[in-house]
């Protein structure tokens, strides 16, 4: 039997190819081979901080082929530690004699699988001549989903917002060898107006982009609010907005900038166009006009996860077989 891969967080990133890796999601998200289960959605007691804690189980396979699951555990409070909010691992195993093929960093996993995510949703929904973008939030995600926004459109300016200058700062300072600007910003509302591309990875539970500085033409990626009462948009965002998901499946029942509008009767089933499934099959369309604003919520998806393990462990074989 082959030895099981550790494949480890230096290595995932240092050998992500953005845009590689957003098109083996597009082909994934064009096929139906793969099958993808509900995720289990687990929240629970966590005394000492006094707010709940979540556990993630993402199970995907591909009959035959390759099979995998992510175990992720979500601490809202972790920064007080000098922790990560999102923790975890992937088993990525053999489709037809079940063993394990690799065990997978799940923080680096999950940051470049979700970045790619927004960047494919981004090649359907924002402008083909995007070359502005603001960050909001400082987070793991952040300096990935720059990166993957910029390896999709021609993006020449970003600006960072997070709770303080000095982390927006930060991300800025990671990417000052970048072929774009970076500047860190002391509120949302001084560039809003002024971007293509608005980006949001935050764990805010109450809205923090408003309708109301939405210009035309924009595009609303949302990759926060993970939670079913949690929400980065306000009701005027989303109703001056095409809207779009990663996947039906998820972005109906799990995320409060979907569900809250929904249940409140702002929105209806029917005002969403699409999902990635739909518009990487072709069966939908994405942006329709230069003036219009796009709305993409994501959620999180176990394709992307199963996609993201073959295509790491693709490359780490690669990597061995060449030293050899």
């Amino acid at each position: 039997m082959e030895p099981i891969q550790l494949i480890s967080d230096n290595f995932i990133e240092e050998k992500c190819n953005f845009n590689e890796l957003i098109e083996r999601l597009r082909e994934g998200f064009s096929t139906s081979s793969i099958q993808v289960p509900l995720r289990h959605h687990h929240d629970y007691p966590n005394p000492a901080e006094n707010k709940d804690s979540t556990l993630l189980l993402m199970p995907a396979f591909q009959s035959g082929k390759d099979l995998g699951v992510k175990i992720v555990t979500v601490s809202p409070n972790n920064g007080k530690y000098d922790l990560p909010s999102i923790q975890g691992t992937y088993i990525y195993l053999d489709g037809h004699k079940g063993n394990i093929k690799a065990i997978l960093d799940a923080k680096s996993l999950t940051g470049k699988r979700t970045a790619a995510t927004s960047a494919l949703a981004s090649s359907y929904l924002s402008r083909t001549d995007a070359s502005s973008m603001l960050m909001i939030g400082t987070g793991a995600l952040a300096v990935n989903l720059i990166q993957a926004h910029a390896s999709v459109r021609p993006v020449k300016r970003v600006y960072v917002w997070g709770r303080t200058l000095e982390k927006a700062q930060l991300v800025c300072n990671e990417l000052r060898n970048s072929v774009f600007s970076c500047t860190a910003v002391s509120t949302i509302e001084e560039v809003i107006s002024e971007v293509d591309i608005i980006s949001s990875a935050t764990l805010s539970p109450v809205p923090i982009v408003f309708g109301k500085w939405l210009k035309p033409g924009q595009h609303l990626d949302l990759v926060g609010a993970y939670k079913k009462d949690m929400r980065e948009a306000d009701d005027e965002a989303i109703l001056k907005s095409a809207v779009f998901l990663d996947t039906y499946q998820g972005g109906l029942k799990e995320s409060g900038d979907i569900l809250i509008p929904l249940t409140n009767g702002v929105i209806t089933r029917e005002d969403i166009r699409a999902d990635l499934f739909e518009l990487c099959s072709n069966k939908k369309t994405g942006r329709t006009s230069d003036e219009e604003i796009t709305f993409f919520k994501s959620v999180g998806h176990a394709i992307e996860d199963l996609i993201a393990a073959g295509y790491f462990y693709e490359e780490y074989n690669l990597k061995n077989k060449n030293n050899v």
